[in-house]
């Protein structure tokens, strides 16, 4: 690879002037309520992908990460890396497999297994290294941090379990009250560290993901609380999840594997309710990785899916959010899309600012005609999958392949199998594991999943949360109260 210009971090809605990898991780919205993105992608080309084939993940990791990061050095984010990815942590020495779906649809789709860390959600991959990173950093300043998220499900206790107990962190996370699967709930409020706090949000997924923003955007309750985000609107998150596109790749394409090599294309179908994992896919292909298609796969929630079809961003309200079997989907109001649509109009900050800082607010926009062509060129395609199309999915891949899949891959599944396209593989990534959702996979096939020894007795544990209503200044108060204050 040809030596490339070091990569700086912009606003998706302002020209204020690029900032470093460290000045923008510990941040989530930018100053002026953007996203942070790249200043350019770095590129990948042939040679150097064939020379990443038979990389450990860690050491692959490493390739793709200093590709985005330059003021951390080398050595030390190769220890913070190294540290992550282990075995110990991800239950297997691939970290990734990629494992085909053999005696279902013909062998047409592979799973890339994402969900074998702590919280058996595909969350772990990007959370455990933002865990590392932002204690390395802390220590490089010397100062304390305030994390304050929402979530849908699995981002909660992915982060939870990736910050508990570490010093000068404490977390703020907040969750729609019951709208998630017992075993998730049971997963983040049987927490017992002290520097966890864990806010049940009167409202749906949507409301908590409000109040985090209207927080963020008091800047000086921010700055003088020194509050940071892990959610997906993270930049260090989402380069963190690129990576694992890259594995998918290299082993889809494994010539040892019977794969293509160097110049085969591969699909990848994302279950995605916020846009997070699959927009690290779109920064994938951006840097040139051979994919063909990104599939976008949404439940019943599919404003997503309505986007990519019609080029209209309709955000929806709590009355009008379905309560599915694939919750961590519940999501009517995307962050991430923002960071696709100022690539996908050449990158105009203005306009930018005005349709997700003036039109979202108000009920969301639509672009022209052209500009929905274009969608295509980036290689999205979109489809909506229902709870009778995720039993039947969960149990026609129980059928052929002997497999359990939990209710957001299924979602996956169904999507893709309307998208293969011969000669070209089709990985679907996997989510989460099936015991979070054992009621539903017990529906669908009969069987209940096992729940791993570590957990046997998870939702008979202790609960420990605080209910309070969708109110920012209620949530403030709450975070000044039990804030982490004093530095390192």
């Amino acid at each position: 690879m040809e030596s490339q210009q070091p990569v700086r971090y912009l606003s998706t809605r302002s020209d204020a002037p690029p900032r470093t990898f460290s000045e923008i991780l510990l941040e989530g919205l930018a100053p002026d309520g953007g996203l942070y993105l790249p200043t350019h992608y770095p590129r990948l080309d042939a040679a150097t992908l064939r020379s990443w084939r038979g990389l450990s993940y860690a050491d692959l990791a490493e390739r793709v990460l200093s590709l985005f990061i330059d003021d951390i050095p080398a050595a030390d984010l190769r220890d913070l890396v190294h540290r992550t990815y282990t075995p110990a942590v991800f239950g297997t020495e691939a970290i990734t497999p990629l494992t085909p779906l053999m005696g279902f649809d013909g062998g047409a789709l592979s799973l890339l297994e994402l969900s074998n860390g702590p919280t058996l959600a595909f969350k772990d991959m990007a959370m455990q290294l933002l865990g590392a990173l932002f204690e390395y950093e802390l220590g490089r300043r010397g100062q304390s941090l305030n994390i304050l998220g929402a979530t849908s499900g699995d981002t909660g206790s992915a982060a939870e379990y990736a910050m508990r107990g570490r010093a000068g962190i404490a977390v703020f996370m907040l969750s729609p009250h019951g709208r998630m699967s017992p075993f998730q709930q049971a997963q983040m409020f049987t927490l017992a560290e002290p520097n966890i706090h864990n806010l049940a949000v009167e409202g749906v997924f949507d409301d908590c993901q409000d109040v985090v923003k209207a927080v963020s955007a008091d800047l000086d309750f921010k700055r003088r609380l020194h509050i940071g985000t892990v959610n997906s609107i993270n930049w260090a998150r989402l380069v963190a999840q690129v990576v694992y596109y890259v594995a998918g790749w290299l082993a889809a394409t494994d010539p040892a594997r019977g794969g293509g090599g160097d110049d085969q294309q591969v699909s990848f179908t994302v279950p995605s309710g916020n846009f997070g994992n699959i927009c690290a896919g779109h920064v994938a292909r951006m840097m040139g990785l051979p994919i063909r298609r990104l599939v976008l796969a949404t439940n019943e929630n599919n404003v997503l899916e309505e986007f990519i079809r019609t080029g209209t961003y309709r955000v929806r309200g709590a009355t009008d959010t379905h309560e599915t079997s694939s919750p961590s989907m519940d999501i009517s109001k995307a962050s991430n899309i923002e960071r696709f649509v100022f690539d996908l109009l050449d990158r105009d900050a203005a306009r930018v600012a005005h349709l997700f800082g003036d039109l979202v607010p108000s009920g969301g926009f639509t672009i022209s005609a052209a500009e929905h062509t274009r969608i295509a060129e980036f290689g999205f395609v979109a489809g909506t999958s229902s709870h009778a199309d995720r039993l039947a999915t969960i149990a026609a891949v129980h059928a052929g392949s002997g497999r359990l899949i939990d209710t957001h891959t299924a979602d996956g599944v169904h999507v893709a199998r309307h998208h293969v396209e011969d000669g070209v593989p089709m990985i679907v990534l996997e989510t989460a594991q099936p015991v979070k959702f054992a009621d539903v996979v017990q529906q669908a096939t009969g069987v209940r999943p096992p729940l791993p020894d570590a957990v046997a007795d998870l939702e008979q544990r202790p609960r420990r949360f605080e209910l309070m209503p969708a109110d920012a200044e209620q949530i403030k108060t709450y975070v000044e109260k039990h804030a982490v204050t004093t530095p390192r």
